[in-house]
């Protein structure tokens, strides 16, 4: 590995470590950051490494910086969309919405599954989010979100956490949909949500490509038969 590769290296884990510990909610909203010599040595990096790295959560609005003070975590919801992609207008536009989010989330499990160092506990932590929303009876909409966000985080591709971002409010209206037009009965449908996610998780962990690629595919399927009533 020559040195470049390994700077970007290094800056990926620094990211990653970074990131699990906002979404994590270690640092409170607008609250500031720990200085870059403290961080870099918590983080067991140089402070060159960790300002590539906090650069990346600064283009990605997830801190922002004040002259002389340094960083600050922002408050969640306040990234705005990177690409307008628009409201969904009727159902023949949610099925190419889902038949584009396939395209897209197959092979952003695929890589985060073949990741090396692939960082699962973001994805584990939205996948217990919402089985505890489904226990409490609440939609658990914005964990099911979360899941799919991880994952995308979690393929080492920026681009594709930046356009599943990019989606949310897409995801948002896609998911109240299926859950609220589909004919299967509630506790159905939610132990085959639940048991999809569990497959998709356990095959990224377990670094299996293929099978997270496949799992995917299952579950996107499988929500578009739920709304329409139909094999895909």
């Amino acid at each position: 590995m020559n040195d470049d590769t390994s700077a970007l290296s290094l800056t990926h884990r620094a990211y990653d470590a970074l990131l699990g510990m906002l979404e994590a909610g270690s640092f409170a909203e607008n609250a500031r950051l720990p200085g870059e010599e403290s961080l870099a040595k918590k983080l067991g990096i140089s402070r060159p490494v960790l300002r590539l790295a906090l650069e990346r959560l600064r283009t990605e609005n997830r801190i922002y910086s004040r002259k002389g003070s340094g960083h600050y975590v922002k408050p969640k919801g306040a990234a705005p969309p990177v690409i307008p992609y628009g409201a969904l207008t009727g159902i023949p536009d949610v099925r190419d919405f889902l038949m584009f989010r396939m395209t897209i989330e197959m092979e952003g499990a695929a890589l985060a599954a073949a990741a090396g160092q692939v960082n699962c506990a973001g994805i584990e932590l939205a996948q217990q989010r919402m089985v505890h929303a489904f226990d409490e009876r609440r939609p658990g909409i914005d964990e099911d979100l979360a899941f799919h966000i991880a994952i995308a985080r979690a393929s080492g591709n920026r681009f594709y956490a930046l356009t599943m971002e990019s989606l949310a409010d897409q995801m948002r209206l896609s998911v109240r949909l299926i859950r609220d037009l589909s004919a299967q009965a509630v506790d159905v449908r939610r132990e085959a949500i639940i048991s999809e996610h569990a497959e998709i998780a356990q095959a990224i962990a377990g670094h299996d490509p293929e099978r997270a690629r496949l799992a995917m595919k299952a579950h996107l399927v499988g929500g578009m038969t739920r709304l329409f009533g139909e094999k895909m």
